[in-house]
């Protein structure tokens, strides 16, 4: 694939995502020939296929059209043949299946494995989706990190093995556990990332992605176990605007389409397409007091856009009939809100935001900086940059924006990250 272009872990998890966001219980029979279809229609056109994958695949499909009685035959098949099933690839794709599941664990279990053994007959490739599975739900609901919140869901047999399995990963740097290939290996690699990179926040979701593509061999399937679960604990808030602007993939979707995705699971059915802020006062828009290539203002700005305006950043949700086209569009998950819990990376995040201004800004664009109303969001943005651009501090940064935007008046949270972090140089 080509820069920013994401793998067949996360085409084939997209495939599992969008049955689940249609509203299906992935336990149905039917729920699961659908995903099968939907990962063979994928797998005649994709650059990466597992071999077990694909030679499963196509040889369920002999019969049109492939169900998923054909998928488990085929799989048991092959593991009658090879004795060999306990590849990777339905670990990798696993992570979709908690997130449809956070109100019913014994549910979430049972849909994991079943969608395991569709290509993987395994049991270490069912258990280990399990296992994921489990810490990705409890990620979700606790943000802690803990891989062995499932193994009661094993036998008591199989609980001691992934004991002494999960003991090890954490002895090991993720390079140094051989034929990652295998799920078991895989699943400790990824456990390892995640474990010999702790911290917290964003700094460990990059940390721990970048030790799991470290860990050689099958780099890019590590790397997706140990994100599904980092992004669980962390969120997309944690994820750097810069890989977020980057990402894209089959079938022909984008960061901001996996986010709608992911949360049209935990909503199943519900096709919304965006917030339409109808009785907000959206029509500010003033220039950046210290850099005129910057103009910063409501939402109202992003569908009458002025000319000039080559580069949007976003610091609000957007519809989709008003995402701009044919320009960078930055998207920035931020909460006007003093609750912590509203924005957990707050001072990542407004960096970030920063950040990505100051870098379309050196491309010689000339970018529209806004929220909703341009209250809140968007001067304490539009502030640190500017404390960044002119060498001052945040306070006298948010004064001249303020001067600009008499209206707005930032929330005290982020009042005193402007303080914080808008340093005078």
């Amino acid at each position: 694939g080509g820069p920013g272009e994401w793998t067949d872990g996360t085409a084939m998890a997209i495939a599992i995502a969008e049955v689940a966001a249609a509203g299906a219980d992935l336990q149905d029979e039917a729920a699961q020939d659908a995903i099968v279809s939907r990962w063979h229609t994928w797998s005649l056109t994709a650059k990466d296929v597992g071999i077990q994958t694909r030679s499963v695949l196509s040889a369920a499909a002999r019969h049109a059209p492939i169900t998923a009685v054909a998928a488990r035959a085929a799989s048991a098949d092959h593991h009658q043949r090879t004795g060999r099933t306990a590849g990777n690839g339905s670990l990798m794709r696993t992570a979709p299946v908690a997130p449809a599941y956070l109100d019913d664990e014994d549910a979430m279990v049972t849909a994991a494995r079943a969608i395991s053994e569709l290509t993987h007959f395994d049991p270490d490739a069912g258990d280990a989706a399990v296992l994921w599975c489990c810490a990705i739900r409890h990620a979700v609901l606790t943000t802690e990190l803990d891989v062995r919140v499932g193994l009661r869901h094993l036998d008591a047999d199989r609980r001691a093995l992934w004991t002494a399995r999960l003991d090890d990963a954490e002895a090991l740097r993720p390079a140094e556990i051989p034929n990652n290939g295998w799920v078991v290996a895989a699943l400790q690699a990824a456990w390892s990332a995640i474990v010999t990179t702790r911290g917290g926040g964003p700094a460990h979701l990059r940390a721990g992605l970048d030790a799991a593509v470290r860990a050689g061999f099958d780099t890019d399937t590590v790397a997706a176990i140990a994100g599904g679960l980092l992004g669980a604990a962390y969120g997309a808030s944690a994820v750097p605007l810069q890989w977020r602007s980057r990402l894209h993939g089959w079938p022909g979707m984008t960061a901001r389409d996996l986010v709608g995705l992911a949360t049209a699971i935990q909503r199943p059915g519900a096709t919304s397409t965006g917030p339409t802020y109808a009785g907000y006062r959206t029509d500010a828009l003033v220039t950046h007091p210290f850099d005129d290539g910057v103009l910063i203002g409501g939402i109202g700005a992003l569908r009458k856009l002025p000319a000039e305006v080559d580069a949007v950043v976003s610091l609000c949700r957007v519809a989709d009939a008003d995402v701009p086209t044919g320009m960078p569009h930055v998207e920035v998950r931020l909460i006007d809100s003093v609750d912590a819990d509203e924005n957990p990376h707050l001072d990542h995040v407004l960096l970030d935001a920063v950040g990505a201004v100051e870098e379309l800004r050196a491309q010689g664009r000339t970018v529209l900086l806004h929220c909703v109303e341009a209250y809140s969001r968007t001067p304490t943005v539009a502030a640190l940059y500017g404390a960044r651009v002119r060498g001052v501090s945040g306070d006298e940064a948010l004064r001249a924006v303020l001067d600009v935007l008499p209206e707005a008046n930032p929330n005290a949270v982020f009042r005193d990250a402007v303080r914080r972090l808008g340093v005078a140089t």
